[in-house]
C-alpha cells in the first residue's frame, strides 16, 4: 500500500540442544566471521544485478497503470479490489528492488555505485507515492457506507484491506483534496531540511576539539569519539571528555537552535494543515495511538524517579565514588572478561528463548543456522545494528556490528527477536497486514533481551556475573524507559512552547534540556550547566514523537517476559499472539486483547516496580 513507513524506518536504520541439530551451518557461521565477509546470501532476493534492474524497471513501467482507475474507484467492489491489488503488489515489488541494493549498499558504503542504485530505488519509492495520491482523497467521496458495502460484498476486501480501508476512513478529517495532499507530499523535503542542517553541523562543521587522556592518548571528540572514550576508566578523562564534548555544542547553540525550532514549526504547520489540534496528535494520529499513552508514560517515569535516583546512588556505591556526576553514567558496574563466539551466541540465545515454545524455538534454529546475517565489523561496512523485514516473500535479513562482550550476545539477541516478529507476522497476515508499526516493532525484541539476561542471571555461577547481570538490567531501564522518556518529555514541552506562541531559541531549548536533566537526575548527582546543550546532540528529535515508543515498548516487554518466565503455555502464546498480528489493527488495540491497555498507568508502574526489585537484589548482594 501507499504506507511503506515502517519498512523504510527498519530498512534505513534502522539472542544447546537445539543448536546442535545444526552445527555445520554453525562452524561454517563462526569460521567465515574470521574473514570478515558477509554471512548472508542476498541471491535469494534477486540472482543478480541485471534482475534487480530488470525488476526495478518493470515496476517503474507498471505505474501509470494505476491511473487507469482514478475516477472509477466507486464503480463496484470489484473494481475496488482490482486497484488495491495492483498498487499492493507493486508495493510488494518496489520493497524487494529497495531491499536488495539497500542491503548490498550496507555491506560496503564506499562503493559509490551501490549508493546510485539505492538512490535509484528511492527514486521509485517516490514516483509511487506520488502515483497513488489520489487514491486516499478519492477513496473518501465514497463515504464509510458504500466502502464498508463493498467490504462486505467482496472477499479480497474483506481478507486483505478492511483494516487499510477502515484506517483511510478513520482519518477523513484530517485528509485533504487530491490537489492538497499532493501539496503537503512535495513540502516534505523542505521540511526535512532542518534535521540534515542539524546532521551536517555535527558531521563536518562544528571544529570538533582535541584532548588528551591521561594515558598520554589524544582523542578527537567528534560523535565517535566522544561515544568511543565518555566510559573511560579514569573518571578525570571522563570529566574531560563530557566538558570538551558539551562545550563544542554549545558553541553552535545559536544554530542547532534556529535548526531545531523550523523543525518544530514544521510540525505545527504540519498540523494545522491537517486540522490537528496539535503537533502530538498529528504525530501519533497514524497509528491511532491515544495522547493518554503519551501523557501517561511521562507521569509515571516522573512518578518512578525516586527509584532512578536510588539507582545513582547504588551506581556511586559499587564504582566506589565520593559522589557521582553526569559524566559518570556509562562506566560498567561490573566487569564480565568473557568472550562469547558467534556459535556461543547462537546457543546462549536459543536456549535463554526456550519459554517462548516449540514453535518459536524451531524457527529462530532454522533461521540463525541460514545466511541471513552480515555479523561482523569490517572496514566500509555500515555501522550499527538492524533488522530488514526483507522482501515479504523471501525473509529477514541482519546487519550486525557484533563484538565478542556481552553487548554483541545482546545485540544478537535482540535483532533476531525482530527477525522472529517478522517471520511469525508474515507466516500469520497477508502481505497487506503483515507490516506491523514501530510501536509494536521494539517489543519482540526486548523480550528477547529479557529472556537473555534471566537465562544469563540464573546461570550465574559468581557474585560478580550475578551483579553484571543485575546491572545490565539496571541500565537498560535507565537508558531505554527513563532517559527516553526525558527525551518524550523534552519534545512536548517543546511543541507546547511553540503552539503558545513563546519565541524559541537554543538558549530557550538548551535552558529546558537542562531542567530536565536536574529533575530526572536528581540532587546528587554533579551537572555541569554546558550539558544543557546535550538536546542537540540527540539525532532522533528530528523524527518527532518518535523515542516515546521504545519506553512504552520496553515496559510491554518486560510485562510479557515477566508472565512468561512466570507462567506457562497460556502467557507464551498470549504474546505470540501479539507477534502474529503483524498490523492488522492499531497496536493499542492488540496489546489490549493481550491484556496490556498502554494509556494506564499499570504498565509503566509495573515496570518501576520490577526496577525496584532488581536494585533491592543488587544492594542485598553488595552488602
Amino acid at each position: 500500500m501507499t504506507d511503506l513507513s515502517r519498512r523504510e524506518a527498519l530498512t534505513a536504520a534502522a539472542l544447546a540442544t537445539l543448536a546442535t541439530a545444526v552445527p555445520a551451518s554453525a562452524a561454517w557461521a563462526q569460521n567465515a566471521g574470521k574473514v570478515g565477509g558477509a554471512l548472508w546470501d542476498l541471491t535469494e532476493i534477486y540472482p543478480d544485478e541485471a534482475s534487480w534492474d530488470a525488476a526495478r524497471k518493470d515496476a517503474l513501467a507498471a505505474l501509470p497503470g494505476i491511473a487507469k482507475y482514478k475516477g472509477r474507484l466507486g464503480e463496484s467492489a470489484e473494481v475496488l479490489a482490482e486497484a488495491l491489488v495492483l498498487q499492493s503488489d507493486l508495493s510488494k515489488t518496489i520493497s524487494r528492488v529497495y531491499v536488495y541494493v539497500s542491503l548490498k549498499g550496507d555491506e560496503d558504503v564506499r562503493v559509490s555505485s551501490w549508493q546510485e542504485r539505492q538512490a535509484q530505488a528511492i527514486d521509485l519509492y517516490t514516483a509511487f507515492g506520488e502515483a497513488t495520491a489520489w487514491f486516499s482523497p478519492e477513496l473518501l467521496t465514497l463515504g464509510k457506507a458504500k466502502v464498508d458495502g463493498f467490504v462486505a460484498a467482496n472477499d479480497t476486501l474483506k481478507t486483505r484491506f478492511d483494516f487499510y480501508l477502515a484506517n483511510i476512513v478513520r482519518q477523513a478529517d484530517h485528509t485533504l483534496s487530491a490537489e492538497g495532499e499532493a501539496l503537503l507530499a512535495g513540502a516534505g523535503s523542505p521540511l526535512s531540511a532542518p534535521g540534515e542542517i542539524a546532521g551536517q553541523l555535527r558531521s563536518s562543521d562544528i571544529p570538533w576539539p582535541t584532548v588528551t587522556l591521561s594515558t598520554g592518548k589524544q582523542v578527537r571528540l567528534d560523535s565517535q569519539g566522544y561515544g568511543a572514550n565518555r566510559d573511560a576508566p579514569n573518571r578525570a578523562d571522563r570529566k574531560l571528555v563530557f566538558d570538551s564534548f558539551w562545550k563544542a555544542h554549545g558553541q553552535f547553540q545559536n544554530s542547532f537552535g534556529a535548526a531545531y525550532n523550523a523543525k518544530v514549526k514544521g510540525d505545527v504547520f504540519y498540523a494545522k494543515a491537517r486540522k490537528y489540534k496539535s503537533s502530538l496528535a498529528s504525530a501519533i494520529s497514524g497509528n491511532n495511538i491515544p495522547e493518554a499513552v503519551y501523557r501517561t508514560l511521562v507521569a509515571e517515569a516522573n512518578n518512578g524517579l525516586p527509584q532512578l535516583h536510588r539507582y545513582f546512588e547504588l551506581r556511586r556505591k559499587m564504582l566506589k565514588l565520593p559522589d557521582l556526576g553526569y559524566w559518570d553514567i556509562y562506566p560498567p558496574l561490573v566487569a564480565l572478561d568473557r568472550p562469547f563466539t558467534l556459535d556461543q551466541m547462537r546457543t546462549l540465545t536459543l536456549e535463554a528463548v526456550k519459554p517462548l515454545g516449540t514453535e518459536y524455538q524451531s524457527q529462530i534454529a532454522r533461521a540463525t543456522a541460514a545466511k541471513w546475517m552480515d555479523p561482523w565489523p569490517r572496514e566500509g561496512k555500515r555501522p550499527g545494528a538492524y533488522m530488514n523485514p526483507g522482501a515479504f516473500d523471501v525473509h529477514p535479513y541482519l546487519l550486525l556490528n557484533l563484538t565478542e562482550k556481552y553487548d554483541g550476545l545482546s545485540t544478537y539477541a535482540h535483532e533476531w527477536g525482530h527477525a522472529l516478529h517478522s517471520l511469525l507476522a508474515n507466516k500469520a497476515q497477508p502481505y497487506e497486514k503483515a507490516d506491523y508499526p514501530i510501536f509494536l516493532a521494539e517489543i519482540a525484541s526486548t523480550l528477547n533481551e529479557d529472556l537473555l539476561v534471566a537465562y544469563m542471571l540464573k546461570n550465574a555461577r559468581t557474585r560478580e556475573e550475578k551483579l553484571f547481570y543485575l546491572g545490565q538490567q539496571m541500565e537498560n531501564i535507565r537508558g531505554t524507559f527513563f532517559r527516553q522518556t526525558m527525551f518524550a518529555e523534552f519534545e512536548l514541552k517543546a511543541h507546547d512552547l511553540a503552539e503558545a506562541g513563546e519565541g524559541l531559541s537554543g538558549e530557550k531549548f538548551t535552558a529546558v534540556y537542562f531542567d530536565l536533566l536536574k529533575r530526572y537526575h536528581g540532587p546528587n548527582v554533579k551537572l555541569e550547566a554546558s550539558y544543557g546543550n546535550e538536546w542537540a546532540y540527540i539525532p532522533h528529535f528530528y523524527n518527532s514523537f518518535y523515542v516515546y515508543q521504545y519506553a512504552t515498548c520496553i515496559s510491554a516487554a518486560g510485562y510479557f517476559s515477566r508472565a512468561i518466565l512466570k507462567g506457562g503455555a497460556k502467557e507464551r502464546d498470549n504474546y505470540l499472539s501479539v507477534l502474529k498480528a503483524g498490523g492488522s489493527d492499531y497496536p493499542t488495540e492488540i496489546l489490549k486483547r493481550a491484556g496490556l491497555d498502554m494509556a494506564t498507568p499499570a504498565p509503566y508502574q509495573a515496570l518501576i516496580a520490577n526496577f525496584k526489585d532488581v536494585l533491592d537484589q543488587a544492594e542485598a548482594l553488595i552488602g
